[in-house]
């Protein structure tokens, strides 16, 4: 019963940050483009598409999770080390992974249809549209994983430090 409250509790920590950085995300946002927040929630599903949005969240919650219990637990730190690893490894392979997937829909796109005068302003939106997923998807999700990777390998050498002190 105790694991499950310290796991509950990491969970609630994680979450919050991830809440929180969301929320500092936002708002940098709101200042940089002076868009409304609801404004910039449709502009990032439409660009990103509901599956990337939970994916990358869904990765980025289980780093920030190993985060979490890497600075509660002294047994399993290593282990928890890797499962964050992995997680932001896993944002990274998303990003790179969606960023393909936006460059063969937009070629998808001119194999479909034919290139004439009266149709090349609606193909060329198409096209721009799928590059859009394509390179936001990098954009976000490389630097996102630098991050990450970076908070869980100084984090543990900080604790790994302490403990030999």
């Amino acid at each position: 019963m105790r694991n499950a409250l310290h796991m509950a509790d990491s969970g609630s920590r994680a979450l919050s940050y991830l809440l929180g950085a969301l929320c500092i995300g936002l708002a940098a946002a709101v200042f940089a483009t002076s868009m409304a927040p609801t404004q910039i929630a449709q502009w990032t599903l439409e660009v990103f598409g509901v599956s990337f949005v939970v994916l990358f969240a869904g990765l980025v919650f289980i780093s920030l999770f190993a985060w979490v219990r890497m600075g509660q637990v002294d047994q399993s730190r290593h282990f928890w080390l890797e499962v964050g690893l992995h997680g932001a490894n896993g944002v990274s392979t998303l990003a790179l992974t969606f960023t393909l997937l936006g460059i063969s829909l937009g070629i998808g796109t001119l194999a479909e249809q034919e290139l004439t005068p009266q149709t090349v302003q609606a193909i060329i939106g198409d096209l721009t549209k799928h590059f859009s997923l394509a390179f936001l998807t990098t954009v976000v999700g490389l630097p996102s994983a630098a991050v990450l990777r970076a908070l869980l390998s100084i984090s543990y050498e900080r604790t790994k430090e302490g403990e030999t002190s």
